[in-house]
């Protein structure tokens, strides 16, 4: 743990900085004080709990930018036996109970990402990048032999009556006399969260209990809590919380809480959530540091080597979602040699990286240009023997294709061609698209369609994606008419490909105005690159009222201001070359402060800024 707290010192590498700490260790106490973004010592006072808190300070906000995999937390972050036992399952509710197979990990369902906070809940379309970092730490083996679930019955009648409350199906469901058992209900449950279908998935938890089919567990409402909090919101979720008996509202429930807060950008709350579970003396697991680490590699990375000494004061050894977070953190830094001495630290520790690691550091060579060290990592995630390695074919076609080689997305296709995967289909296509190869992207979308009886909407955005980033505005409107004829249900991945397909073409009114319209009739939240794309655009154009509008929407929408935002939005004043009155006052409302690249902008739209010839005028 030293080691990693010595790869993330700033006088090493850079991104990550040690706030001044104090480890008191009479008391076993380390507190911390985050006054402006700066960590600071403070006296603890008399009523703190003798266990490490963090402070976090009202004027932090607790917004940053969101990569573009949405991260709700991680899963398969044991620290000990009891958690690895309190994670093994989830509730009976929750999870399909199979004989001989273990059940869904707790995490796995409180943290299914939602893409709505930079993206979608539409059905099938979890993950706009398979590079980017999953919140499930799964063995690559299961990986390439997913789970199969028996199926539900009763999971297929709640969505063939898209129009009809799920209560009245269910209703329905018993008065008919059909079975209606532990293992119905769970699978439904399970196939429910699976297609990110939350609404009906709380509608039926709602159901189970007022019609006492099941005598609700810690884990059944700690499920309650997360599709609550997913559907209705945080302050919603903490309302519910206290209906929750106090003999039940233990570790699950609170690090429940703190995932939906970390998801949902609230870093002030999750702070409050963590050291709420100090006060109440609850065990905090390795799953609620990794929350820690998550929020704070978004939204504050100066803090994360401070989590690290938490962690070790705490004896919290990392797993490998652990160094996953940092390794990536490195990456998005630009800081290769960082990046690389987390892995030797990690290796170093016993934990070999796996391929979804290998993925993330090729990714990070790629963008630092450092190609030659990209090859030689995918060669390394080939292993020499595609049989035994075909689940990182999904990660190496995409790579190759941002390498410029043709030929080994060729030869890698040519292998998976043969008993094609979806996730394959869509990696070559995203590769052909790069390499501008499209009559190669197209014949894999129409293997895909032959193959498949029934596609969803994910898989026409990876084609539509290919047609927006080449400006193929016709064939882009052709392939949305197919989906539509098709019965696919198109939600906020598909709109973000969409707006990125007419702002691409220069149409940035009619992006807008299909925005506006998603917003009008559906119930999911657009993506966060959806109103960003459209925002730069009108920034770029010096178009101030359309930029602020953009701003303010995007509040309206949920997504709490953060740094990108208001620099988007100053850029619009400076290339309209219009004074920018209050913004200083608006970002430290929103709990901001400008760093180094704002303040310069800040400079050039500062309506009262003094120069030589104003002082002369004067």
């Amino acid at each position: 743990m030293l080691a990693l707290r010595r790869a993330c010192n700033p006088l090493k590498f850079r991104g990550f900085s040690v706030g001044t700490s104090r480890a008191c260790c009479a008391k076993s106490e380390i507190v911390f004080s985050y006054i402006e973004g700066k960590a600071a010592v403070v006296e603890p006072p008399q009523s703190v709990s003798e266990r490490p808190r963090f402070y976090h300070s009202t004027n932090i906000g607790s917004k940053f930018y969101l990569e573009k995999r949405g991260f709700a937390s991680q899963a398969g972050a044991e620290s000990s036996e009891s958690d690895e036992d309190l994670e093994d399952e989830f509730s009976e509710l929750e999870t399909p109970i199979r004989a001989n197979e273990s059940v869904v990990n707790v995490d796995q369902l409180i943290s299914e990402p939602e893409l709505s906070d930079d993206g979608t809940n539409d059905i099938g379309e979890p993950s706009q990048n398979a590079l980017e970092l999953s919140d499930n730490e799964t063995d690559p083996a299961e990986k390439r032999l997913p789970r199969k679930k028996a199926p539900s019955e009763l999971f297929k009648a709640i969505i063939s009556a898209p129009g009809v409350s799920v209560h009245s199906v269910l209703d329905k469901w018993v008065a008919e006399g059909r079975d209606l058992d532990q293992l119905e209900i769970s699978n439904a449950m399970f196939n429910l969260r699976k297609r990110r279908l939350f609404g009906r998935a709380l509608q039926l938890s709602e159901w189970v209990e007022a019609n006492k089919r099941k005598d609700f567990d810690e884990r059944d409402y700690a499920s309650r809590l997360d599709l609550i909090a997913k559907v209705r919101g945080l302050q919603k979720a903490e309302v519910y919380m206290e209906k929750i008996p106090k003999s039940l509202k233990g570790e699950v429930i609170y690090r429940t809480l703190l995932a939906n807060c970390v998801s949902a950008n609230n870093a002030k709350k999750a702070v409050e959530v963590f050291n709420k579970m100090k006060d109440l003396e609850l065990p905090i697991t390795l799953f609620s540091y990794n929350q820690l680490l998550l929020l704070y590699k978004r939204h504050d990375k100066k803090k994360i080597a401070d989590v690290l000494l938490l962690m070790e004061k705490e004896n919290v050894k990392p797993s490998l979602f652990t160094y996953i977070l940092l390794i990536d953190t490195k990456g998005q830094s630009n800081d290769i040699a960082g990046m690389e001495q987390i892995a030797e630290t990690m290796k170093a520790e016993g934990i070999e990286p796996d391929i979804k690691t290998q993925a993330i550091m090729a990714r990070h060579y790629v963008s630092g240009g450092l190609k030659e060290k990209a090859e030689i990592v995918l060669k390394e995630m080939e292993g020499g023997n595609l049989e035994e390695h075909r689940w990182a074919c999904q990660f190496m076609l995409p790579l190759y294709g941002t390498l410029g080689k043709a030929d080994e997305v060729s030869r890698l296709w040519k292998f998976c061609k043969k008993s094609p995967r979806l996730d394959e289909c869509m990696a070559a296509i995203e590769a052909w698209g790069q390499l501008k190869k499209i009559p190669e992207a197209e014949a894999v979308f129409e293997l895909m369609s032959k193959t498949w009886k029934k596609l969803s909407s994910k898989h026409y955005s990876a084609l539509l994606k290919v047609y927006a980033n080449n400006k193929m505005l016709s064939k882009g409107k052709d392939l949305i008419k197919q989906m539509g004829d098709s019965g696919c249900r198109i939600g906020p991945l598909t709109w973000d490909a969409l707006i990125k397909l007419y702002v691409e073409a220069g149409e940035v009114e009619k992006a807008d105005s299909i925005l506006n319209k998603a917003v009008q009739q559906n119930q999911m939240k657009p993506m966060f690159s959806s109103y960003m794309i459209i925002m730069e655009k009108y920034a770029k154009k010096g178009d101030i009222h359309n930029a602020e509008k953009m701003f303010h929407r995007m509040r309206q929408a949920g997504y709490q201001a953060r740094s990108k935002q208001f620099q988007t939005l100053i850029q619009a004043y400076i290339n309209a070359k219009a004074p920018c009155y209050g913004m200083r006052e608006r970002l430290k409302a929103d709990g901001l402060f400008a760093n180094k690249a704002m303040a310069a902008q800040l400079s050039q739209v500062d309506a009262f800024k003094r120069t030589v010839v104003s002082d002369l005028l004067d």
